[in-house]
């Protein structure tokens, strides 16, 4: 049951958000040109998009793509060395081995690192009063202070801090197009992490086929850009989930150790609003589609999250994490991780674990209210009420904020898609300008994986 009552004629007539969001997937669809297939459609189901994901020749990975160049542009500086844009061989393979050791930890200690991080960002609100906040914002601090913990194996310090959520507050942003990217702010911990290396201050063998520079890219990139950013979106549409739902975030607060529950709130949120929207991969070889088609070498194919998880279930666009003490996961079309067979997220064991805690964390304190919209980008950063639990019932201030909350969204989602439309199209020519992707693999050609080229193949 939801607990947002009904929303304002002006937000259900507005048709300028829809047209605005219709025209930039327009935009992006064009990005990689003819030689793109986006899976699942209407003629190729989930089975086509697992098989065809799990090709041992779906493994390339930025080279050729003209989505590379966006993601490189929005994802800079130093996207060359981000683990996920390396191409397969044994430079991946070394810059992946050290990933996972800095990942490395038991279930209990990791958790309960995670959980400081977001209590000592509660802290700071005020008990007396509900505070109106937006939840990715709040916890991007939490989640910089955990990963730096993770790297440096020492507590964060306020500077450190800073430019983290900096960093990752500007690439989220540019990638929603809500503002465009700044460089310089990117640049400034890119230096404080050569200083840091130089120093010795990293207390684990970073990867040797690197540079210094690339090193310090490398933990950029890895853990202080896609870590930090993954993690604060994941707890943002929990929380979200959580605050529009009464019912379950009541459940959860009376039983916060049934991890059973928490694991399938975790589970059906992921498969609601996955943090992936689209991942590419390039075609190294010849991959049959079906029985009469075969992609050659060289093919974009776009794999959609949001669509192969709305497949194989009653209700998909109902949010209900009771749908999983019937489901398996194993079975389930749901993949919040990537698949198995082809790059998977590293930190696949560690984000339920920290998850889990950072939200029983909140529901300690707080209790979430909210009337905002909930969609997988949140672009709005998920406005969110946070009540605390000593706080006397005040029914009628409760009503006034939340209407104030759904007014507020309706308005900004107008004005932020005027925003989108215009900063993304700026971004997609400049990027297409500049060509980041594509001037690298020019300048290092033996970086790229190797491609066959079958004679014969065609689409």
């Amino acid at each position: 049951m939801v607990r947002n009552g009904p929303r304002t004629a002006a937000a259900d007539t507005w048709w300028l958000p829809r047209t605005v969001v219709a025209l930039r997937v327009r935009i992006f669809e064009k990005v990689n040109g003819d030689r793109a297939v986006t899976l699942p459609d209407a003629r190729h189901g989930p089975e086509v998009f697992e098989r065809v994901y799990a090709h041992p020749a779906a493994d390339g990975r930025s080279a050729g793509a003209g989505l590379s160049d966006l993601f490189w542009y929005w994802l800079a500086p130093g996207p060359e060395v981000h683990q996920e844009h390396l191409e397969p061989g044994a430079r991946y393979e070394d810059v992946a081995a050290t990933t996972r050791r800095i990942l490395a930890g038991s279930s209990a200690a990791l958790a309960a690192t995670a959980g400081r991080a977001v209590a000592r960002v509660l802290e700071t609100l005020p008990e007396d009063r509900i505070s109106l906040v937006r939840l990715r914002d709040l916890v991007m601090p939490a989640w910089a202070e955990f990963c730096y913990e993770l790297v440096f194996k020492e507590p964060c310090p306020p500077r450190a801090r800073e430019l983290i959520t900096a960093h990752a507050d500007d690439v989220i942003s540019a990638l929603k197009c809500t503002s465009l990217r700044h460089p310089r702010r990117r640049a400034r911990l890119t230096a404080y992490l050569r200083e840091r290396i130089a120093a010795g201050d990293v207390p684990h063998p970073l990867p040797a086929s690197l540079t210094p520079q690339e090193q310090a890219h490398y933990l950029q990139g890895t853990f202080f850009n896609t870590a930090v950013v993954q993690l604060s979106e994941a707890t943002a549409h929990v929380l979200l989930a959580l605050a529009r739902h009464p019912r379950v975030q009541d459940r959860l607060a009376a039983a916060p150790d049934d991890e059973r529950h928490l694991a399938h709130v975790l589970d059906e949120t992921m498969r609601l609003y996955p943090l992936f929207g689209i991942a590419h991969r390039i075609t190294t070889d010849a991959v049959p589609l079906d029985e009469d088609t075969t992609l050659p070498a060289g093919t974009v194919v776009c794999f959609s999250y949001p669509d192969y998880h709305a497949t194989g279930y009653d209700r998909p666009g109902e949010f209900d994490p009771d749908r999983w003490t019937t489901l398996s996961r194993k079975d389930a079309h749901h993949i919040p991780f990537g698949m198995a067979a082809n790059r998977p997220c590293p930190a696949w064991r560690l984000s339920p674990l920290v998850l889990s805690a950072a939200v029983r964390e909140v529901l300690h304190r707080f209790r979430l209210d909210s009337t905002a919209s909930h969609t997988r980008s949140i672009p709005h950063r998920a406005p969110c009420l946070l009540i605390p639990r000593t706080l006397p019932d005040r029914p009628r201030r409760l009503e006034a904020l939340r209407t104030a909350v759904r007014v507020r969204d309706a308005v900004e989602d107008v004005t932020r898609g005027v925003r989108q439309l215009v900063l993304g199209t700026v971004m997609v020519l400049h990027a297409r300008h500049q060509k980041p992707a594509t001037r690298y693999f020019e300048e290092h050609p033996a970086a790229r994986c190797p491609v066959a080229h079958p004679e014969g193949d065609s689409r």
